[in-house]
């Protein structure tokens, strides 16, 4: 687990429509992908309307030419929550995973404006029973409530069904800091199972945590599996840089993480639309090899980044 990831960069996601109107207003956020039975690889993304609500959307690529849709994208596959409820500002997709019965299960983050801090973001899921056809919401409450242990963030979360349980990594806090006079909030990554992906723990079990005082957040985990071991990937928020940047995590013999942000690998280029921030990086493996999607400047403004690993590995998470 040594040797840094070598990337081929290969550009934007072209959508096949332009971001904004008329089916949307800007961005495509936080691009979580997922092999369909048809062997395409559906990558979902939030797109944000004029008050800057995210809703879900889904497009389809050929791995062997990811950077093109097969289709435009479709959607909104879930509209925003009722007023007063957890996902009332924001439904933005953050995990899909098949689950033991076949249907495929749509984690997602529910933004909620506040007075006293600016927000809380808490999970929901959605399940679709036609492969991905349409979603309906588990319930209007979530399934990563606030607890006492975390009270303001639930989100973020990376979910896998391995060996008859679900496994998530998932971002958790309940605190705010500021940076340059602006307040931002405070989270780690922590860990937590269930064993039918809808009741979980009150709290999870920490798996690492930002490095004070440079950093303030650990956001959107991605745990990929190689041959010889396992990274964590993640989004680091850096009060130097007022942005995001890319980290990462390896599992070590005795099953926690050690920091090697060196091991991502994925350099940016001058005037590209991530050299000033590179985010949400999520990986899929296809017969075509190991594809990687991720966000850059101003949280996926410009839209989804498409990269294509050098290496084959043996397993994306």
């Amino acid at each position: 687990m040594s040797d840094p990831y070598r990337w081929q960069r290969l550009g934007l996601l072209d959508l096949g429509v332009p971001l904004g109107p008329p089916w949307t207003t800007s961005h495509a956020m936080l691009p979580t992908p997922f092999t369909t039975a048809r062997g395409t690889v559906a990558v979902y993304f939030a797109s944000l309307d004029a008050e800057g609500r995210g809703r879900p959307y889904v497009v389809e690529v050929d791995p062997a030419d990811p950077v093109r849709a097969l289709a435009p994208p479709r959607g909104p596959l879930l509209e925003l929550g009722d007023p007063g409820c957890f996902d009332d500002h924001g439904v933005v997709p953050a995990s899909v995973v098949r689950g033991p019965d076949g249907a495929i299960h749509l984690y997602y983050v529910g933004f909620e404006l506040c007075h006293r801090i600016r927000y809380r973001l808490f999970t929901g899921l959605a399940v679709s029973r036609d492969e991905g056809t349409t979603f309906t919401r588990h319930g209007d409450v979530p399934v990563l409530d606030r607890t006492s242990q975390e009270r303001f963030f639930r989100c973020g979360p990376h979910v896998r069904y391995d060996a008859g349980r679900f496994r998530m990594w998932y971002v958790a806090g309940g605190a705010w800091t500021t940076v340059d006079d602006k307040p931002v909030p405070v989270y780690d990554i922590r860990y937590a199972e269930s064993t039918d992906g809808i009741r979980w723990p009150a709290t999870g079990t920490p798996v690492l945590r930002a490095r004070e005082p440079s950093e303030h957040g650990l956001g959107r985990p991605w745990l990929v599996r190689d041959g010889d071991g396992e990274r964590l990937l993640v989004s680091v928020r850096d009060r130097a840089r007022g942005a995001y940047r890319l980290g990462c995590a390896v599992r070590g013999v005795d099953g926690g993480y050690v920091r090697r942000d060196e091991l991502v690998g994925l350099a940016s280029e001058p005037g590209a639309f991530d050299d000033a921030a590179r985010m949400y990086l999520a990986l899929v493996e296809t017969d075509a090899g190991v594809i990687g999607l991720y966000n850059g400047n101003d949280f996926g403004a410009a839209g989804i980044g498409v990269a294509r690993l050098l290496e084959r590995r043996r397993e994306a998470a």
